[in-house]
């Protein structure tokens, strides 16, 4: 995991999920905007994955548990589409409010995958 790249994706994690919970509290319905920016999201966690499985051959190994870490990251893949699911069947402004927190818990999610990678004692 590459800490610049990690702090890339929480802010723009963050970004995605203030937008989402403001526009849903102000009765947006889901548009391209909110779930364009979830997809967003999305790709830099695929990106994360390829950089996670290059990342060891390179020296960057791991502090803490590999499975721990890759199962939080198999979790933060998962919540953009759900969360894209979700809005796509019920275009109410809550799946929009749900887009957002899909994007604040896949910002929670990469931060404990980088304390996972960087701070464990072994």
């Amino acid at each position: 995991m590459i800490e610049w790249f990690a702090y890339v994706q929480l802010a723009v994690a963050v970004a995605a999920g203030l937008l989402g919970i403001v526009l849903g509290l102000a009765g947006r319905v889901p548009s391209d905007l909110t779930i364009g920016a979830l997809a967003l999201v999305e790709l830099l966690l695929v990106a994360q994955l390829v950089v996670a499985i290059a990342a060891p051959a390179f020296g960057n190994e791991a502090t803490g548990s590999l499975l721990e870490f890759y199962t939080y990251l198999v979790g933060a893949l998962l919540l953009p589409i759900a969360g894209a699911a979700w809005a796509l069947i019920d275009r109410t402004r809550w799946s929009t409010v749900v887009l957002g927190v899909a994007g604040l818990a896949v910002a929670v999610m990469v931060y404990r995958m980088l304390q996972i990678w960087t701070v464990q004692l072994g």
